[in-house]
């Protein structure tokens, strides 16, 4: 062939071949790493758990919607605590509905769930809210009490934190005597009651207007029934939604 037939390989340029090693057998290519298999495993781990939320029942019963309407701003005080949720619960009503159509009851709230006495052991501290019957609790929330004998009998309550709200229809219906009158129910389960005493501070003390509330618990007037909460009558169940869920947290968390 001619010159510049490409035959003869340049003196400059070495031939490629395969590497050897000193035994003299070559070597075979080293394939690229396989960290798709690490990918795998990364992308299969699971999330972290979420962090369980301490529950803190507020188990209610309301007639004419006073008691209710503490239950729910407390729920909210209690949720507005980091690590602690609020759970609403009606007690199960013993009126037939034509009385309460006579007593000109308004519906029941579709959206709180009737709560059972074996479902108390799921909390970790309570909340029990009641209008006033002569000085003491209403027969709805002592009926509920009453159905609490198998956990009495097992013990299963013991060593629960829980506290007291009220509704009486005067200044002397029994603010403080329907709260403490309940401590019976806590003390033969051997619960821990929580009163809020005088740590809402100033407001204690205050004389300006008409207030429900007590070393005991939260409290409202109802009056006839027309009046509703005041300002002041809410801020002290707000105080107490989240004094008791700190309680819950260092009984719980210490």
């Amino acid at each position: 062939m001619g010159k510049g037939g490409g035959c003869v390989p340049s003196k400059k340029r070495q031939p490629v071949v395969a590497s050897e090693n000193a035994a003299g057998t070559r070597n075979a290519p080293v394939p690229p790493e396989d960290k798709s298999h690490e990918d795998s495993e990364v992308a299969a781990a699971p999330p972290p758990p979420a962090e369980l939320k301490l529950k803190l029942f507020i188990v209610f019963y309301s007639m004419y919607g006073h008691v209710e309407s503490l239950a729910k701003l407390m729920k909210k005080a209690v949720d507005g605590i980091d690590g602690v949720e609020g759970v609403l619960y009606r007690v199960p009503e013993t009126l037939p509905p034509e009385v309460l159509e006579q007593m000109k009851a308004p519906p029941k709230d579709p959206e709180i769930p009737i709560i059972s006495s074996a479902e108390l052991v799921e909390a970790d501290g309570i909340l029990f809210g009641f209008p006033t019957r002569f000085g003491c609790m209403a027969a709805q929330m002592k009926a509920f009490f009453d159905s609490t004998g198998k956990l009495w009998t097992e013990q299963k309550l013991v060593g629960k934190p829980a506290g007291f709200f009220v509704s009486t229809g005067t200044q002397g219906g029994g603010q403080e005597t329907t709260a403490w009158t309940a401590i019976t129910q806590l003390a033969h389960h051997g619960m821990l009651y929580v009163p809020i005493g005088y740590t809402f501070g100033a407001g204690m003390f205050k004389m300006d207007d008409i207030r429900g509330g007590s070393p005991y618990g939260a409290g409202v007037f109802a009056g006839d029934g027309s009046r509703g909460p005041s300002e002041m009558e809410l801020a002290l169940a707000e105080h107490q939604g989240k004094y008791m869920a700190s309680v819950v947290k260092r009984l719980v968390h210490p």
